[in-house]
């Protein structure tokens, strides 16, 4: 997949177009993803996929709070997976998002992309005020030469409950409603911090992570079984770079935490990974954040909480 950063002087053949934020890139959006690729195929044409970049909410809504199930990094990194031949990342900014609706089609559709085919929902909304749908883009068939198709209804539906669905569900921490609606496991990535080391003391040492991107949405408070993806090659036990562990999100509140950390306990491992960018593959939800009587009480619940992911593992890796 080719991914365009600046959408000036492309030249596809025979482009058939999608546009849309596809956060999450799950499991309806993947079925758009296919209606895309079966329109190119008739005629021998491209896909390509436009998305923005900041979320075009933070635009125009700046007030309104954003937490996406992906960044855009990470949305670049599932799309290829799909067999996209192009993704467009078009800045959305101020300036862009004053566009009248018709400027939005001839001088930003039409004019930088040239489309064969517009696949687009009813529901789609553009231009300044969103006064541009798909009725406008219908009206404009026959002057700029492209050819329309239609989200099914159904499709759309589903889209925006899964998507509804998959946030909340991530939230609380639901992870099997929202891996399965995702078609994969939701991940998220840090930077491994130094934290107080109390883990160690206890015997469960912990990588702390910084997330550093307060727009990615992070799952609920509680303890889950995870498995880490430690992004060095070079880094390796037994030819592994991921491994299994469990992870507690919260504020500690056996020792009166008074921040938010997310600390991963990996199993069977001791190397320095301090500065290390990890991956965090979220599998199941645990238990929730619970205030102890002490640390041998919270040692003793640690026990429990890795023999418990490990039965998890075990279970997975039979099926």
């Amino acid at each position: 997949m080719q991914v365009h950063r600046n959408s000036d002087d492309l030249n596809f053949n025979n482009a058939v177009i999608t546009i849309g934020t596809f956060d999450g890139v799950h499991t309806g959006h993947q079925q758009v993803i296919e209606q895309l690729k079966t329109e190119a195929a008739k005629i021998k044409g491209e896909t390509a996929i436009i998305t923005f970049d900041p979320h075009p909410r933070k635009i125009v809504n700046s007030a309104l709070g954003i937490k996406l199930i992906n960044t855009t990094d990470e949305k670049i990194e599932l799309l290829a997976k799909k067999g996209v031949d192009h993704l467009i990342v078009v800045p959305f900014t101020d300036a862009f998002s004053k566009l009248t609706a018709e400027e939005y089609v001839s001088e930003f559709l039409i004019k930088k992309f040239h489309p064969h085919t517009i696949i687009i929902g009813y529901d789609h909304r553009f231009g300044a005020g969103r006064k541009g749908d798909y009725h406008l883009l219908e009206e404009l068939c026959e002057t700029f030469n492209y050819e329309l198709r239609e989200i099914p209804v159904h499709l759309l539906d589903t889209i925006s409950v899964s998507s509804t669905r998959i946030r909340e569900a991530i939230s609380t921490g639901n992870m099997e409603v929202a891996n399965e609606l995702l078609g994969y496991p939701f991940f998220f990535e840090g930077i491994v911090v130094e934290g107080n080391k109390l883990g160690r003391k206890i015997g469960y040492p912990t990588a702390n992570l910084n997330i550093g991107n307060d727009e990615k949405l992070i799952p609920g408070d509680g303890v889950y079984a995870v498995e880490i993806e430690i992004k060095d090659p070079e880094l390796k036990i037994e030819g592994r770079t991921i491994f299994r562990g469990m992870m507690n999100i919260g504020f500690r509140p056996t020792v009166d935490g008074s921040k938010r950390m997310i600390e991963v306990n990996i199993f069977n491992f001791d190397k320095d990974i301090y500065g290390k960018i990890v991956r965090v593959h979220v599998k199941k939800f645990l238990r929730g954040e619970q205030k102890f009587s002490g640390l041998d009480a919270l040692k003793e619940q640690l026990a429990n909480d890795k023999r418990e992911s490990l039965a998890y593992f075990e279970k997975r890796s039979r099926n």
